[in-house]
């Protein structure tokens, strides 16, 4: 039987370390290796060969969503399974639509776990409960499609949400992207319409709603 060789991609080391131990009596499946970011993930998919990458959508430097977009196109083989305990239609459609083969839920148990990657390493879709409900609700009937605007938000605009919820200065914020002021003052405005919030507090909750500070 041939071993597949996995790399954990998440900030958090107890999760690789959980994932070895359910996983350390089973002849089929090694953690060959863990990282704590989406760069980290990059450079070592760029030196090493692995049979799949179980990966955390809420990951520093660069997200799950870019990282899976970046290994596409850098990597279009390599498969990827999403683990993460983020069960909004916004996560998994974008996941799955930026070329993640499965979608599992940190609450699943390790039979389950098991069961999920038997089933993306014969080449198969695994969706957890929740996040095929996520997808009957929503993801078969959006327009996005691969490369395109992540949840209906711009790089920028994400940049400048980020920047609001760190508390920087609207002119903080245009010497950092090189805009001026009332670019940024626009780009607010647009977002507060865009998400329906009606003030900064709002942008900074969707920030951390969405673990992106």
């Amino acid at each position: 039987m041939q071993v597949a060789r996995l790399i954990i991609a998440d900030p958090l080391p107890i999760v690789a370390e959980g994932m070895r131990s359910w996983l350390k009596d089973h002849p089929r499946y090694v953690v060959a290796g863990e990282v704590r970011s989406g760069t980290e993930l990059l450079a070592a998919l760029d030196t090493a060969s692995y049979d799949l990458v179980v990966m955390e959508v809420s990951l520093p430097e660069m997200d799950g969503i870019d990282t899976m977009r970046a290994i596409r196109k850098r990597h279009p083989q390599q498969r990827v399974l999403a683990f993460s305990d983020l069960m909004e239609i916004e996560y998994i459609n974008s996941m799955l639509i930026e070329g993640s083969i499965g979608y599992l839920s940190k609450g699943c148990g390790p039979m389950e776990l098991r069961f999920a990657l038997a089933q993306v390493l014969a080449g198969d879709r695994y969706l957890s409960d929740a996040a095929a409900r996520a997808v009957e609700q929503g993801y078969a009937h959006t327009t996005k499609h691969p490369g395109g605007a992540y949840i209906g938000l711009t790089s920028r605009e994400r940049e400048i949400i980020r920047m609001v919820a760190q508390e920087r200065t609207n002119e903080e914020i245009a010497t950092t992207l090189f805009i001026s002021v009332d670019t940024v003052k626009s780009h607010r405005r647009q977002l507060m319409t865009k998400l329906n919030v009606r003030n900064s507090a709002g942008l900074v909750r969707y920030a951390l709603g969405r673990r992106w500070v």
